[in-house]
């Protein structure tokens, strides 16, 4: 089961909405760029390989609705839909990355308008196919750092629900019971959205993984009771000082350091911007009203006039970190970034 592929049937972007899992297992239809847009600004679809996938997608699906019957009048369309897209989430670099590959690509091959459609639709189904066999032999690699008994803690959801399929954090988790070790799972909840209790419990819930689910502030408890022995979360962006990824992450790094505890992070080599510094990235900041109500019923959980900081992401540092895991193999301290890509 694919969380996001084009729909040859109705020439559709169709996606798993995964807003309204754990409760409801729906795949919704994006029929156009705008429905892409918002499709990914509200989470319906999230996780950075997942959202490179979308990127591709989108450009592809840009070119199938242009009524330009020229090259300069598709490129133009397909370009600024590519830009509404990549304004939608920030932080993680995959999306930008995914939109701008297949625009590269045409922009050099496409002769006319008919093979600019079918150029950008064939990449990014390429994309979306490559992306399951990174994932595979990213997990592939990560499954040799985990044994037989582990407990290990994850954040947020980098599982397949994160990707087009597999799993990437998730996915070392997986390769490692496919190749017979017991692993049990701690996921935290991961608020305000809840994409650890929601998504990676449902996602190992259905792969018949142990997992429980504690609150985002029982790591650091469980850590010192020995109950938890290994940490591994992904990633949205890697440079050459920070990981960043889901708020909180950083908190955990912080934990497990104390703790003596690997903190593993598993991420393909898409998410790596060995070009951009610190004060290059913009942390998302998401609508207030997911920390002041609650649920879908929005039971008010703030006090109205009170001010709310409602940040996406963090920024861990490198020296937090025990190994970052890739489909290039796995790296440990000290990390860079350069040597990664090119493995």
């Amino acid at each position: 089961m694919r969380t996001i592929e084009w729909d040859d049937s109705d020439s559709s972007v169709k996606m798993i909405d995964q807003t309204l899992l754990p409760g409801e297992l729906k795949f919704i239809k994006c029929k156009n760029v705008a429905e892409i847009c918002e499709a990914i600004q509200n989470l319906r679809v999230r996780g950075a390989p997942a959202l490179g996938v979308c990127g591709a997608l989108g450009v592809a699906l840009a070119a199938r609705t242009s009524s330009a019957n020229t090259v300069e009048g598709m490129m133009k369309d397909i370009k600024a839909a590519g830009e509404a897209i990549k304004k939608t989430r920030p932080t993680a670099i995959n999306l930008s990355w995914g939109v701008d590959e297949i625009i590269q690509i045409v922009e050099v091959e496409g002769m006319d308008t008919r093979l600019i459609q079918n150029i950008s639709l064939d990449e990014a189904k390429k994309m979306a196919n490559e992306d399951i066999a990174i994932n595979k032999k990213l997990g592939k690699n990560g499954a040799k750092l985990l044994e037989d008994g582990d407990v290990v803690l994850t954040h947020c959801n980098a599982g397949r629900l994160a990707c087009v399929d597999w799993g990437t954090a998730l996915g070392v988790i997986r390769s490692a019971v496919s190749s017979g070790a017991k692993i049990r799972v701690i996921a935290c909840e991961t608020r305000p959205l809840n994409q650890g209790s929601r998504l990676t419990a449902w996602e190992l819930q259905q792969d018949k993984i142990p997992v429980h689910v504690i609150t985002d502030s029982a790591a650091g408890f469980l850590m010192s009771e020995g109950v938890i022995n290994k940490v591994i979360v992904g990633a949205d962006r890697i440079t050459q000082e920070f990981v960043y990824n889901k708020i909180g992450t950083y908190s955990l790094s912080v934990l497990a350091k104390e703790h003596g505890i690997p903190f593993y992070v598993a991420a393909p080599i898409s998410t790596l911007d060995p070009e951009s510094w610190e004060e290059h990235i913009k942390i998302e900041e998401r609508s207030h009203d997911e920390i002041r109500y609650l649920g879908k019923a929005k039971e008010q959980n703030v006090p109205e006039g009170v001010p709310i900081l409602n940040l996406a992401f963090d920024k861990t540092p490198m020296e937090n970190v025990s190994a970052i895991i890739t489909e290039n193999g796995i790296y440990h301290p000290p990390i860079l970034i350069d040597e990664i890509i090119l493995g």
